[in-house]
């Protein structure tokens, strides 16, 4: 799956104190709800949304806890494809990672914030970024020279 996230020039958003109101900006300025949002549910605010409730009812109430599609389908009364498709974007910005969880006497595959910690998460995409971005640098060096020899 390739690594995706949106970086917008911005300042920390440190002097709000209302959780949510921090995260809605910041997951808006990462790219996980597209540009203008609007769910397609009975939700009448992000905040009652399927992704948004997701990170912070599921994965970011319990960091360390693993997560089953069922388990969150059941929790957020939404559809398996649907948690799927939001499970997706966050392995995509690789926030979360997959771990086997404990379902009655089965085992299955679940999911959680990576290493159970967002900040110790976040270190994870911002090396990602790193490595766009040199890469990017090597494209346009590249570019660079290739017009230089037209000259």
């Amino acid at each position: 799956m390739a690594f995706e996230l949106t970086v917008v020039s911005n300042t920390p958003l440190t002097p709000i104190k209302d959780k949510n109101e921090v995260a809605i900006l910041f997951l808006n300025q990462i790219g996980y709800f597209p540009k203008g949002y609007d769910p397609k549910t009975d939700a009448k605010s992000i905040k009652e949304s399927v992704p948004y409730r997701l990170l912070m009812e599921c994965f970011f109430e319990r960091m360390d806890k693993g997560w089953t599609v069922e388990q969150l389908s059941t929790k957020l009364k939404t559809t398996k494809p649907t948690i799927y498709r939001h499970i997706n974007k966050l392995k995509g910005m690789d926030i979360i990672e997959d771990l086997e969880v404990k379902d009655g006497k089965e085992r299955k595959k679940g999911y959680r914030i990576r290493y159970g910690n967002l900040a110790k998460a976040w270190n994870f995409v911002e090396a990602h970024v790193d490595v766009a971005m040199e890469n990017y640098r090597q494209t346009v060096e590249h570019i660079q020279k290739l017009c230089e020899k037209k000259r």
